[in-house]
């Protein structure tokens, strides 16, 4: 068997056996085969595309070039949820809560943020003496305790993906759906859980930047999960403009912990009751969504949703009264208002720009060299569909150093859109799609 005979099958369209797909990419795992004969292959792929048994093999492929972990000993329903990423994303701080509240645990691998999206771990980091589990049980005791355990993604879990990945990155081959889906699913599927719901992003502040790619990348993640037996289901959410009102690491902490007392940002607040509402489904808790948001809504209402996540961050090492005081968190020395110049409606807020004016401050990375600055951030005083008059404030930039405001600021001012037009409020949910539920 010859890479450059693989190669030609895959330019010239033809399907791959298991044996051809497995030959391959093992042997550029090992070194064997070198990088420009996995470009041009990858290129192959970009093309030609992958067939679902295909697919299920290279994803398989993927899975077992590093560990594979199972949760022996957590007793609980595990159901992990992932996000595509996004502006003001701060979603699995408030599920972790929520979950725990219905007995649904979350034990999960998270990353650093990069870009003008946030990271997961980033926003924890926030919380003053807040730690990690170091070892898969630390995190198994976190979890059983708490509900929630989350901890730094591993280099041992699927390196192939990060292998591929970086190839992919400097050979124009990253936006391939089926390198794509098998990159995130193959994650996903090397830890086990009960179920997976995928957060798919769509817009402008996401990697899909439109409904038929978003949806293409669901159904292919779909198809990959349900090869391999898993309950899997997939939402595509609006990020066109940022998720709720805060961008940066504690005003999203800050956030979260309000959208568990019933005060969130209406986003925000539906995209959590629905997810929440679907992991009850997958569970076999409830038969439909709106019985499961009722359920959601009950959870909030009581206190015990906030309560949860409160356990968390002290188990954490952090300091439970944070979720009543917020000073507790790293808070930014200045603020800056932006008004608006132009009366009307909002008719659009590009998300990359707010998520780039909070990272030149120092909220995200540039380079994964940066240090962040866990204080500093944007929160927005209007949404689309929002009456505005001349010079109402339409964004508080929270920051330190005057070095970057300026470039904070024209990124805030050239993110709004203001129609003379009447404008309605974008919905934050787009399609469910599910499988074996």
């Amino acid at each position: 068997m010859r890479a450059v005979d693989i190669i030609q099958d895959k330019r010239d369209g033809k399907i791959l056996s298991s044996e051809k797909i497995s030959f391959f990419l093992d042997g550029y795992l090992k070194g064997e085969i070198p990088d420009y004969q996995m470009s041009a292959f990858l290129m192959a792929v970009y093309f030609k595309g992958m067939n679902k048994e295909e697919l299920k093999i290279f994803t398989e492929t993927m899975v077992n070039s590093g560990e594979v972990i199972k949760f022996e000993g957590i007793n609980k329903f595990l159901i992990d949820k992932h996000s595509t990423g996004g502006v003001g994303d701060k979603t699995t701080i408030a599920l972790g809560g929520l979950f725990a509240s219905f007995d649904i645990g979350t034990a999960k691998l998270s990353g650093r943020g990069l870009g003008h999206t946030g990271g997961t771990i980033d926003k924890f980091e926030s919380i003053k003496g807040f730690s990690f589990p170091e070892t898969k049980e630390e995190l198994i005791r976190m979890t059983n305790i708490t509900g929630t355990g989350v901890m730094p993604a591993s280099d041992k879990i699927v390196p192939l993906d990060k292998k591929l990945y970086a190839l992919r990155d400097v050979t124009a081959t990253v936006q391939s759906i089926p390198l794509i889906a098998s990159s995130i699913m193959s994650k996903k599927l090397a830890i086990y859980t009960d179920g997976l719901i995928l957060d798919v992003k769509v817009g402008s502040g996401a990697f899909m930047k439109n409904i038929e790619e978003a949806r293409g990348l669901a159904k292919t993640m779909l198809d990959i999960g349900n090869s391999f037996g898993r309950k899997v289901a997939a939402v595509l959410t609006n990020m066109d403009e940022p998720l709720g009102l805060a961008v940066g690491n504690s005003n999203e902490v800050i956030e979260a912990i309000e959208t568990l007392k019933g005060r969130g940002p209406e986003d925000f607040t539906e995209l959590v009751e629905t997810l929440t509402a679907m992991a009850l489904m997958i569970k076999g808790d409830v038969k439909d969504l709106e019985t499961g948001k009722l359920k959601v809504k009950e959870v909030i209402e009581s206190g015990k949703a906030i309560k949860h996540l409160k356990d968390f961050i002290e188990y954490a090492g952090g300091d439970p009264n944070l979720t009543e005081n917020y000073s507790l968190l790293p808070m930014a020395k200045k603020e800056f208002l932006v008004r608006t110049e132009n009366s009307g409606w909002v008719s659009g807020i590009e998300a990359e720009k707010v998520g780039k004016a909070g990272m030149v401050l120092g909220a995200g990375r540039a380079t994964k060299k940066d240090i962040i600055d866990h204080s500093v951030g944007v929160v927005l005083n209007k949404k689309t569909g929002d009456e505005v008059e001349v010079g109402e404030v339409i964004a508080k930039i929270q920051y330190n150093d005057d070095k970057n405001l300026n470039s904070s600021i024209k990124f805030i001012k050239e993110a709004f859109k203001i129609s003379k037009e009447k404008v309605l409020p974008k919905k934050v949910i787009f399609e469910i799609h599910t499988i074996n539920i």
